[in-house]
């Protein structure tokens, strides 16, 4: 009941909050910041959920490493990648339970096996993306990837490149949606666009309607609404599933010590009532509950 319960209040109220407004009064529909991290992080990116969802992965892009924290209270638990890894972006799950690193630095998906043991590298893929900042897993098995640099969406299969469009500036994440629909934060054209299974654009999502600025990571939650990281508006945009931005959570620069204001946001992670938001460039992790 929790669930219905948590989402029913954005199908109902869909206010949205222009930048220059008090963030956190946008109507009926409130984020109250619940934690923050105090580990030291260097520009966290994006971030992911353990499968039991007790634990949070961040890509802790300046430090080289993969941060783990819990994901209640944000206390750093452990760590690895270090020594193997450059400046990572981005995770994923794949269907066998490994770790995809989007290991941007080394030009490659990182491939890791959780066990009790600890982190152990499984391999790697390559090819035809150039610092990757994307990546995602398809139910069937398929790994997407994005080039910041090569400007492109890949698509791999038992590591064999297998599909490829182009045409991007400096995408970022790559995520599917409840119906499993190709999303990609085209970051250097201020939009996201929304591909076919050939890959083709069937859907963009721009112009003064969005007001993007650089939109990086993104998530989407029980009802398919979008919530994305508009990395220089400073703000997390919240999109419903035909397409209307309904809610927009900041919009003007702020410190870490302040609730409801991003400095250079870019990652989310949604869990029924909890958000889960990188706010990058104060070095911090920070995790909102939604409710009326």
């Amino acid at each position: 009941m929790q669930l219905r319960l948590c989402f029913l209040v954005i199908a109902l109220f869909t206010p949205i909050s222009s930048p220059s407004s008090d963030p956190g009064q946008s109507g009926p529909m409130t984020f109250e910041l619940k934690a923050t991290s105090e580990a030291t992080l260097n520009l966290p990116h994006d971030i992911l959920l353990s499968s039991d969802q007790k634990k949070l992965y961040v890509a802790d892009n300046g430090n080289h490493r993969i941060a783990v924290l819990d994901a209640m209270s944000l206390g750093m638990l452990t760590e690895f990648g270090k020594g193997e890894l450059a400046e990572p972006h981005d995770l994923a799950w794949d269907n066998a339970g490994r770790l995809l690193v989007a290991d941007t630095g080394n030009n490659r998906i990182a491939i890791y096996r959780i066990v009790d043991t600890g982190f152990h590298s499984a391999g790697e893929i390559r090819g035809r993306i150039r610092r990757p900042e994307g990546v995602a897993v398809h139910s069937d098995g398929r790994v997407f990837a994005t080039g910041s640099v090569s400007g492109n969406l890949v698509v791999f299969r038992d590591g064999e490149v297998v599909a490829e469009a182009g045409g991007f500036s400096s995408p970022h994440d790559v995520e599917f949606d409840r119906n499993s629909g190709v999303w990609v934060a085209d970051a250097g054209n201020d939009r996201l666009v929304q591909l076919d299974a050939r890959l083709n654009i069937v859907r963009e999502l721009g112009g003064d309607v969005y007001g993007f600025n650089g939109p990086r990571y993104l998530d989407f939650d029980a009802s398919n609404r979008m919530v994305v990281a508009d990395k220089y508006s400073n703000s997390i945009k919240v999109i419903d599933g035909e397409g209307n931005l309904i809610q927009v959570l900041g919009g003007k620069r702020g410190s870490g010590d302040e609730s409801g204001l991003f400095y250079f946001p870019e990652g989310v992670e949604i869990q029924d009532c909890d958000f889960w938001f990188s706010d990058t460039y104060n070095n911090r992790i920070v995790r909102y509950r939604m409710s009326q």
